[in-house]
């Protein structure tokens, strides 16, 4: 017999119980989301510590200022590995990537 939840009043809970638990599509669908809105930040992030307009970045590195905006949208899909080698490399910085574990709940582990 399933153990009854506890209620609460934590607005993410909720919003975990609703949408995503017991739906791995939805979760990985939320983790590509999560993924692309950190990457148009970072890129935000460079460009604009660095007191560059879109058009300056875009011209820096063989581009256009249409595709630096895209890069910086949140909802844009299209993020690669290449370019944000290049925008990185411009601004000399470097692109890291880490593999870290999913937090999850005791009763979402796999067996």
């Amino acid at each position: 017999m399933a153990r009854k939840r506890e209620p609460t009043d934590d607005a993410l809970e909720i919003m975990y119980r609703r949408y995503f638990e017991g739906r791995p599509d939805q979760i990985a669908e939320l983790q590509k989301e999560i993924l692309n809105a950190e990457a148009a930040a970072a890129i935000y992030k460079l460009r604009t510590d660095a007191g560059l307009t879109q058009r300056q970045l875009a011209k820096r590195i063989g581009t256009t200022a249409s595709v630096i905006s895209r890069l910086e949208d949140s909802d844009y899909d299209g993020h690669s590995l290449t370019m944000l080698q290049r925008i990185a490399s411009e601004l000399e910085h470097r692109v890291e990537i880490r593999l870290t574990p999913i937090k999850r709940k005791r009763s979402q582990r796999r067996s």
